[in-house]
């Protein structure tokens, strides 16, 4: 039910007032009366009512002072000023106080019901549009946890654009990351025969302990950490070390760590990872850094931490050991990124990363073919993964055999890059990549938000502030589920709610091109031929 509230100082117009409104037909009740400015600013207060009519000059304080006092305190109910003053200067401070409506008394019972029956109408849009902006609220609110873990990924990798590097970009559960430390730990669950007999959704169910169990056992020695999954075997787990009173101290912290997380993976899940410790970092902006020295200090196994553990440490001057062949030569965010174009089904930017990593490969010394294949190995566990993740089966596309006997005849970096572009080709134009992905999520929310705010200046860098996931990228994902750009699809949206608002015969064609966010009317008549065909002023005539 609305609630009406009257203000007038006349109490033969709060009689005629009261039975001239028609309180069934509009849903609307009674809130309570006034017979001055001052007492209706009390009246208000108290009852909080949806409309308000109310005269000017009364004793006390007069209308327009109650309603400017009432706009500084926020009330945004609807107003309507009934006068016996037909002044134009009236009329201008109302509209300054955003006044639904003036009216100059007496006022017919007809014109009144008019009136407030147009009121109710705005209220109950309001009401409606409310409702469903707490709907898309509500959704985004279910989607925050996939954001913020998409967030991390990128923070850890060094994925992130430029303009999401700032302190001001930090989410607000990560805004402690400006004031402390920051140390990457890499963990690689080793690929023994057990863990290689594995089918893949088994590896998830595995991947998924090992995650619990590293969040269990770090949150007992560090107050703050965060883990994320990288690709296939690895994963990420960052800790926030606060002052220590020596390195000595911190050291010891780090060496409990790496035991405890190795000791509980093989005593719970019966698995063996390997665990990597990069470089301490201020500036959280250098945390990719610290994940990178973390997998390289894995990858190449020279500085063991602890004797009998499989934990390493990077040090600076093992980074120019010639001996050490297997310094990773596919960085971490390269895994990342490619994950990210399988996905989102980008075959060229997907080919393009891989042949910008097979021409470094070209130019090392002494690759020998069982690395060029335990590098294929790696590139095809992304893949697995990230198509899972997307919610399709790579055994679907390509049978386990095939691959085993086509990774054994590689023993080039050509011949690498080139199996894996086929791949790619034949992933990125599977109907089941385009049609099953996930991303469909992220769409589903773009499109609804897009009809509930056409009206609006809304952009996609708006929408990728709003969901962490980076413009480009969101481009591309939208463009991949819908078949057009974004900012088409907008224009589409804004043009056939145009052409309905015009059908209806009550608006003129600059009050409607204003209705779906156009201030320029020249170029919303022309964007209105370029779709309909027609001009607007031919749907009114």
């Amino acid at each position: 039910m609305w609630k009406i509230a009257i203000v007038d100082d006349e109490r033969q117009v709060l009689q005629g007032m009261k039975r001239a409104i028609p309180w069934e037909q509009l849903s609307a009740e009674w809130a309570g009366e006034a017979l001055n400015g001052a007492d209706g600013l009390k009246m208000i207060r108290e009852t909080e009512p949806d409309i308000i009519i109310t005269d000017i000059y009364m004793p006390s304080m007069n209308g327009l002072d109650m309603i400017e006092q009432l706009r500084k305190e926020g009330y945004d109910g609807k107003i309507i000023i009934l006068s016996g003053y037909s002044d134009f200067e009236y009329a201008r401070q109302a509209l300054r106080y955003n006044v639904s409506d003036y009216v100059s008394k007496p006022i017919s019972v007809p014109t009144l019901k008019r009136i407030l029956s147009k009121v109710v109408e705005e209220l109950t849009e309001e009401e409606v549009k409310r409702i469903k902006q707490g709907e898309v609220e509500q959704k985004l609110r279910l989607y925050e946890p996939f954001i913020e873990k998409e967030w991390v990924r990128s923070a850890v990798v060094g994925t992130l654009e430029g303009t999401y590097r700032s302190p001001d970009s930090l989410p607000y559960p990560y805004r402690y990351w400006s004031e402390c430390n920051h140390i990457a730990i890499g963990i690689d669950t080793v690929r023994d025969v057990r863990a290689s007999q594995l089918p893949l959704t088994d590896w998830n169910l595995f991947r998924f302990a090992i995650s619990n169990i590293s969040c269990e056992v770090a949150r007992k020695i560090f107050a703050a950490i965060e883990y994320t999954e990288l690709h296939s075997s690895r994963a990420v787990l960052i800790v926030h070390p606060q002052p220590e009173k020596s390195h000595g101290e911190l050291e010891d912290r780090l060496k409990e760590l790496g035991m405890k997380l190795i000791d509980s993976v093989k005593c719970y899940v019966k698995l063996q990872i390997r665990v990597g410790i990069g470089e301490m970092k201020q500036e959280w902006t250098k945390i990719p850094d610290s994940t990178e020295e973390a997998f390289r200090a894995i990858d190449s196994r020279t500085q063991r931490f602890v004797p009998n553990y499989e934990m390493y440490w990077y040090e600076r001057e093992a980074k120019g050991n010639k001996n050490q062949q297997s310094v990773t030569l596919f960085p971490v965010k390269f895994y990342v990124e490619l994950a990210g174009a399988i996905k989102s089904s980008q075959e060229e930017e997907a080919k393009t990363l891989v042949e910008e990593q097979v021409k470094l490969l070209e130019n090392q010394k002494a690759i020998t073919p069982e690395y060029i294949q335990m590098q294929a190995g790696e590139v095809w566990g992304v893949f697995n993964y990230s198509l899972y993740e997307a919610g399709i089966l790579l055994d679907d596309l390509f049978p386990n055999d095939l691959i085993a006997k086509e990774l054994i005849l590689l023993t080039d970096p050509v011949q690498l890059g080139e199996w894996l572009c086929s791949k790619i080709s034949v992933i990125c134009r599977s109907r089941q990549l385009r049609g099953n992905s996930k991303h469909r999520q992220v769409v589903d929310f773009m499109t609804h938000y897009i009809h509930e705010h056409y009206a609006e200046d809304i952009t996609l860098a708006e929408l990728s502030e709003k969901i962490y996931i980076s413009r480009n990228h969101l481009s591309i994902i939208f463009k991949n589920i819908t078949g057009e750009t974004f900012n088409n699809y907008l224009t589409r949206v804004r043009i056939e709610k145009a052409r309905e608002l015009l059908l209806e015969r009550n608006m003129l064609v600059y009050e409607v091109a204003e209705k779906v966010g156009y201030k320029n009317v020249p170029y919303f008549s022309t964007l209105f031929k370029k779709i309909t065909g027609m001009n607007p002023t031919d749907l009114i005539r």
